[in-house]
């Protein structure tokens, strides 16, 4: 059983599967984690992202639609059990470092508990676009995303939460490219446009906020205390 999952939630883009299939396999990624797509039952691409994957991958289907970060955290806190961490990748996330895979695992057992994430070639240390965290708080806060939002914002909770605990760690050497239509480095299409548009923004910032305000501060505790037992 491998250490770590990443889970990649889906929607309308199978061709995305094969690019991160070969990137994983690059990188020799398949020896420390496993690879898990999260994909509406409802997406017309569905028997495509099935034709796609590899037999390393998982193909784990949401039986209706949801949002990107419910997809996830639904997924993370029923496989929490089953790995030492949880990991979140875009399907337009791509790791370029050799042994990757690896050293996440090996900072996040020296942590006990913690987070861990890379350069993705534009937000680097500002941004955990992309991230793993220890199993152990995804069990305690019953969501791998601390904060109640769609899609947006993820990331930055994340980060809060990390810095909060003390408890996240930047790898500059480990780079999981973000090949992201404002980075220059994607086309934009109808999914972008829906979960970067003006309502998205303005629902998860009100929810990030609401958040920071009065959920920090008790998900910040409970790490804490994670981090003393471990």
């Amino acid at each position: 059983m491998a250490d770590l999952l990443v889970i990649v939630p889906s929607r309308g883009r199978p061709e995305s599967v094969a690019r991160l299939v070969e990137t994983w396999e690059a990188t020799d990624a398949y020896a420390h984690a496993r690879l898990a797509f999260a994909i509406d039952g409802d997406d017309p691409h569905h028997a495509a992202y099935e034709r796609q994957a590899s037999a390393q991958s998982l193909m784990l289907t949401i039986v209706r639609w949801l949002p990107m970060v419910h997809k996830l955290d639904r997924v993370a806190v029923g496989l929490a059990t089953d790995y030492l961490a949880l990991g979140f990748a875009g399907d337009d996330h791509l790791p370029r470092t050799p042994g990757w895979a690896k050293r996440y695992v090996d900072e996040l057992r020296q942590m006990g508990t913690g987070i861990v994430y890379g350069d993705d070639g534009y937000q680097g240390e500002r941004l955990p676009t992309q991230w793993a965290m220890t199993a152990d708080i995804v069990q305690a806060l019953g969501r791998m995303v601390p904060a109640p939002v769609e899609h947006l914002y993820c990331d930055n909770a994340v980060l809060e939460l990390g810095r909060a605990a003390g408890c996240i760690r930047y790898l500059p050497d480990v780079v999981v490219e973000h090949m992201h239509p404002v980075a220059g480095k994607g086309v934009d299409d109808e999914q972008y446009r829906r979960v970067n548009g003006r309502a998205q923004y303005d629902r998860d910032r009100r929810a990030y906020q609401r958040w920071r305000r009065g959920g920090l501060r008790a998900d910040a505790r409970q790490v804490r205390e994670l981090r003393r037992q471990s």
